[in-house]
């Protein structure tokens, strides 16, 4: 009896699902099966490939053979001559740890008013108006004269002291 080990397709249709299984070369593709020994998701990113190493020695050891598809799979997770190459998908974070650091950037946000389109009309009124900027700039150099001569008077008041 030929041994092979073989994928067994599962799923719906566009979305396959692997099994890695131990089969006689002369059944159907998902007939019966002597032993499963893992499984293989394609369509997961990284893709996502588990294998029972110590069932799959024994199975190479004893004489089956792995088609072309399970000879690569067992070769990314080192069960064949090699190293493994496996890629490994990124913890996913916690709802709870989202949620705890939507609360801190809600926290250390800066304050603003809120601004509908009403308000940001009448802002945009004085800027188009000269006029007050005029003045605002004409009362400027009037405080920065004032603060010119109070420095002066603090230092004549100083030499009168001494």
């Amino acid at each position: 009896m030929a041994v092979k080990i073989r994928l067994k397709r599962m799923g719906k249709i566009r979305t396959p699902f692997y099994r890695i299984v131990i089969a006689d070369s002369r059944t159907k593709r998902d007939g019966r099966v002597i032993e499963e020994i893992g499984t293989y998701n394609p369509k997961a990113e990284p893709s996502i490939i588990t294998v029972d190493g110590e069932r799959a020695q024994y199975w190479l050891g004893v004489g089956a053979q792995p088609t072309e598809a399970v000879a690569a799979l067992l070769k990314i997770t080192g069960d064949i001559g090699g190293k493994n190459t496996m890629k490994f998908a990124e913890e996913k974070r916690s709802k709870e740890d989202i949620f705890q650091d939507a609360l801190k950037d809600l926290h250390s946000e800066p304050k603003t008013d809120a601004v509908t389109k009403k308000a940001a009309a009448k802002k945009a009124e004085p800027k188009a108006d000269e006029a007050p900027a005029e003045e605002a700039k004409a009362e400027e150099p009037a405080a920065e004269a004032a603060a010119d001569e109070a420095p002066a008077e603090a230092a004549a008041s100083d030499e009168a002291k001494a």
